[in-house]
């Protein structure tokens, strides 16, 4: 069937073309070639669209086209024409050929009232009007007649530029869940009139038929082809595979609707070559029903249609399920949102502020006034007032919906506050608040997020696209692994145009805010202990690092050719490597945490680069970490990747950003402060050259390691830190990171302990997280074992209550009568050593 409907698309594209190229040549004879204000000849492009642009054109189909030209002006010719006017009469010539009915029969029937303002409208269009009919007037079924849209005859090279142009149209900037409603109409709509035209028994247009399976592929597509372009394909086959690929539909899903599809069409093409005509209707006499069974490999009619109807009732089940179309779960919800409904209008009307009240008591709210004036203030909000009248249908269907749902499932009126706030966040983009109502289960799993996490709720009013990781709860609680999580930034940035710089920056700001907010989901549900949070956040920032210094990178040597540093008597590649710093080299990242970033080469300035425009290595490897830079905190629609600080480079601010790994050792080694060297600790190499990071990883030691006076550490540390207790004050409550007996008097005496004792006790200079620095402590019979386990439970207990109060979005300052026995046993340790 595959190679039928392609053969069958093939000989249409030969024929419309040759008959073009034909007419072109002789209308320009005539009246001269058409030419632009250039003075360039102007070609006809003819689109394909529907089952020609898909290549699935049946037996006997109509061809459905559309007819443009890239630029207006004039033939050049004696007798000049406009170049509507010639291209308009081309277009008439060619419809002619194809169309017209002789001794020899026709070519094909052709439809052109797919066309801009359909058959009211110009034949033809130059591609400028093209885009602004689209902008300006371009209706819902025109987004879903373009996904097929081809070019056929004529410069297909300029027909893609053009579909290039309107690709804005067709597949929204963002995830545009309003799809779905404009579907399940369109569908309802030609399911009315089939009923009325007596087509239940349509292939095409019946419960069942193909149509449908064409809209669940169409959803998906126009859903999710902004963000993945191989979904923006045009054959249905290949659209449904991918779909599956993605779990958007379970596999079985999808092997029953590509059955169904071939068997559908075949019966279809089936049905027209007995009939030599377009035809769709299952045959009524017996004679036409034997030759269709006969033809589809069955004994008779019944065994055949008993097939076909399996078949379309597994698509009209599939298709309820994608469109939610169940009447009698429809009806259910209706059921179920029946008081919010209630509330809902009756807070819509003036001077209802008693009535509400009066329904909130009965549903049992935990503070009516406070739900009330909260109701009251949404719908007053200008965002909400200024809703387009779709808008307010759509917001009419969601409220009733989440009304219900936070009163019937008891959630406080606090959530009921955050959510409203949320909503309002997000009216500009209706097409969200059309996924929430479309999704009663995803709104459930959103209202209890939103009640656990403050932290949540925010990040998605931020990023409101992440709403689409909540159709999915199996992977939104199991974020990836490392592995996993390059794989999957390497599949996401595959998606995008190379030369797009700013698609490339928005994909790996998604990427992040994904992963993000999949761990948050996670340890909010309890399904990742602390130390995993911490794992999977730091990953993040390393994938996502490797990723734009390898990109950077690429582009830098395009343009300027490869840094090169001479080794043993030949020139080498130098390299360049990114040291993390604090929580990401301590592989103790949290929600928010800052990149502090160290930048080291291994080339020497006099050197330079071997392209076409050189520059020294210096200028090379400078470009590359200010390019780095901006790509982490350039501010986009999609937010920003990270904060960055690079303070912690050899002299600071003052210094290069980019150092020589010789001049970071002889800095460290001669001119580095003791509190550098405390950094340097929590230090470790996350991407770039391995050779580089293995020779960071030796100096790192070496610089550890030395011998130091043990009296004036102690007094170093001591006198940091006191400093820092001054700027800080908390007051009667407890800062779990500043204050006495906190995270951070923990990390001092690991640093203090490391710097004193690792020139005796090397291993101590392995590590740079601050558990296994502890462990090893007591390895190496530094600190008792007990004290080292009391400290590292201490520590991961504070940073539990940190991540946990992030994610509700409150202090991470608690009350002082908490966590009094851990403050006292870290007091007792810093005294031990320091006092």
């Amino acid at each position: 069937m595959a190679e039928t409907l392609i053969a069958t698309s093939d000989l249409a594209d030969l024929l419309v073309d040759e008959a073009l190229g034909w007419l072109y040549r002789d209308t320009s004879s005539s009246a001269g070639v058409p030419r632009n204000a250039e003075g360039l000849a102007q070609p006809m492009i003819v689109l394909g669209m529907g089952k020609l642009g898909g290549q699935e054109l049946n037996f006997s189909s109509d061809i459905d086209l559309i007819f443009a030209y890239p630029d207006s002006g004039q033939t050049d010719g004696d007798n000049s024409l406009d170049n509507a006017v010639f291209f308009t009469r081309l277009g008439q010539r060619l419809i002619k050929v194809l169309d017209q009915n002789t001794a020899d029969g026709f070519v094909y029937r052709v439809d052109m009232r797919l066309r801009p303002f359909g058959e009211s409208g110009a034949l033809v269009m130059n591609f400028d009007g093209m885009e602004r009919y689209y902008e300006s007037h371009g209706r819902e079924w025109e987004r879903y007649a373009l996904v097929k849209a081809r070019p056929i005859a004529g410069d297909i090279e300029a027909g893609e530029s053009l579909l290039g142009q309107l690709r804005g149209f067709v597949y929204r900037r963002y995830l545009d869940y309003g799809v779905i409603e404009s579907l399940r109409e369109m569908k309802s709509l030609i399911s009315r009139q089939a009923a009325m035209c007596g087509k239940e028994n349509d292939l095409k247009l019946g419960p069942g038929g193909i149509r449908e399976i064409e809209f669940i592929a169409q959803m998906f597509q126009l859903i999710h082809g902004v963000r993945n372009q191989p979904l923006q394909l045009r054959s249905l086959l290949p659209t449904l595979r991918y779909i599956g690929t993605q779990g958007w539909l379970s596999v079985e899903s999808v092997d029953a609707l590509e059955d169904a599809y071939r068997f559908l069409r075949k019966a279809e093409n089936h049905l027209q070559m007995q009939y030599d005509r377009q035809v769709h209707a299952l045959p009524e006499n017996e004679i036409d029903r034997w030759r269709l069974a006969q033809s589809m490999g069955y004994a008779c009619w019944e065994d055949f249609l008993a097939g076909l109807d399996v078949r379309r009732e597994c698509v009209r089940q599939l298709f309820q399920d994608t469109f939610q179309t169940d009447e009698a779960n429809q009806t259910d919800d209706q059921q179920q949102s029946i008081i919010g409904e209630k509330i809902w209008r009756a807070a819509a009307l003036e001077d209802s502020a008693e009535t509400v009240k009066e329904m909130l008591a009965a549903s049992d709210v935990d503070d009516v006034n406070f739900a009330q004036r909260a109701l009251q203030d949404f719908i007053a909000e200008r965002s909400v007032r200024m809703l387009s009248e779709q808008g307010r249908q759509r917001l009419d269907k969601l409220m009733p919906l989440l009304l219900s749902e936070i009163f019937q499932g008891q959630h406080s009126t606090r959530t009921l506050s955050k959510l409203l706030d949320f909503i309002s966040s997000i009216t500009r983009r209706t097409s969200y608040i059309a996924f929430l109502a479309e999704r009663p289960q995803t709104l459930n799993l959103l209202i209890r997020l939103c009640e656990t996490s403050d932290w949540i709720t925010d990040y998605l009013t931020r990023h409101p696209m992440l709403l689409d990781e909540l159709l999915n709860p199996v992977t939104l609680f199991a974020p990836p692994d490392r592995t996993g999580l390059k794989q999957e930034l390497d599949e996401a940035l595959g998606l995008v145009d190379p030369n797009d710089h700013e698609a490339w920056i928005n994909q790996l700001r998604h990427f992040k805010q994904t992963q993000t907010l999949r761990v948050a989901a996670a340890d909010i549900m309890d399904a990742l202990p602390l130390m995993r949070v911490s794992d999977h956040l730091t990953w993040i920032a390393e994938v996502v690092l490797g990723s734009i210094l390898d990109t950077v990178w690429n582009e830098l040597v395009a343009k300027h050719g490869v840094p090169q540093v001479e080794s043993n008597g030949e020139m080498k590649t130098a390299e360049f490597a990114i040291i993390g710093y604090g929580k990401l080299g301590g592989l103790e990242m949290g929600y928010g945490s800052d990149l502090d970033l160290v930048f080291l080469h291994n080339a020497k300035g006099e050197q330079q680069t071997n392209g076409e425009k050189p520059q020294s290595n210096g200028q090379f490897f400078a470009r590359l970490g200010q390019r780095i830079i901006s790509v982490l905190t350039a501010f986009t629609t999609s937010g920003k990747l990270y904060e960055v600080d690079m303070r912690l480079r050899p002299s600071g601010s003052a210094g290069l950003l980019v150092s020589n790994i010789d001049a970071f050792r002889r800095y460290q080694k001669e001119e580095a402060w003791l509190w550098e060297h405390q950094a340097l600790v929590r230090a470790r190499p996350v991407c770039g050259s391995e050779k580089l990071s293995a020779r960071f990883v030796e100096i790192r030691r070496e610089i550890l390691c030395q011998k130091r006076d043990a009296a004036n550490v102690a007094a170093e540390v001591k006198k940091m830190r006191e400093k820092m207790w001054q700027t800080h004050n908390a007051g009667e409550k407890f800062n779990l990171k500043k204050s006495p007996g906190g995270i951070t008097d923990i990390e001092f005496m690991v640093q203090y302990l490391v710097l004193v004792h690792a020139h005796e006790k090397p291993q101590l200079a392995v590590w740079t997280d601050n558990i296994r620095i502890l462990e090893s402590l007591a390895e190496a019979a530094v600190i008792e074992v007990a004290t080292a386990e009391r400290l590292a439970d201490i520590y991961r207990k504070c940073r539990d209550e940190i991540h946990h109060l992030t994610l509700k979005g409150e202090s991470v300052q608690v009350d002082a009568n908490v966590f009094v026995e851990e403050r006292g046993f870290v007091r007792q340790c810093w005294q031990q050593w320091f006092d």
